[in-house]
């Protein structure tokens, strides 16, 4: 029985270690002391970071491709296409349901989630009818290019003043 207990431990991997370790719960001090130094990113910073993005990538592919304009007004639906549900997003984050306790806080993100997805989907249905000449190639470029700011949120973050 020793032996086997013995023989586990000697082939288990470091990450099973790690989640065996006791975990230590934080003071009231250290908890305000790690908050204050990781400020949250306001929604609307990457809301902006992702229009900014969005027209820089626009503008490229007009000039990339000058005969071609269906092209980019194909990578500027796309831009929309993620960055209109992004600000609903980031209103509805906003709104006071999420004030009211951690409960409705988790609802309202997750029926704002919710209301981002089908938003976008339905753009992206109705891209045939409101784009001329699309260019489908070109409106995944500007739809992930503009989602993809929001990993580089962490970028975004206020300087800590601390």
């Amino acid at each position: 029985m020793l032996m086997s207990t013995i023989n586990r431990k000697m082939h288990m991997d470091p990450i099973s270690e790690e989640l065996e370790a006791p975990v230590i719960p934080l003071t009231k001090e250290q908890a305000l002391a790690l908050k204050k130094s990781m400020p949250p990113i306001s929604p609307w910073r990457v809301v902006a970071a992702q229009a900014v993005v969005g027209g820089v990538v626009t503008v490229l592919a007009y000039v990339i491709y000058p005969g071609s304009s269906n092209i980019a007004w194909s990578v500027g639906y796309g831009v929309l296409t993620a960055l209109i549900p992004a600000a609903v997003f980031a209103r509805g984050l906003k709104g006071p349901l999420a004030t009211i306790n951690i409960g409705s806080a988790v609802f309202g993100f997750v029926l704002w989630e919710l209301v981002k997805i089908a938003l976008t989907v339905a753009m992206l249905v109705l891209a045939p009818k409101l784009v001329s000449d699309l260019s489908w190639p070109g409106l995944l470029v500007g739809l992930v290019v503009t989602i993809k700011v929001v990993f580089g949120a962490a970028l975004l973050r206020p300087k800590n003043n601390a």
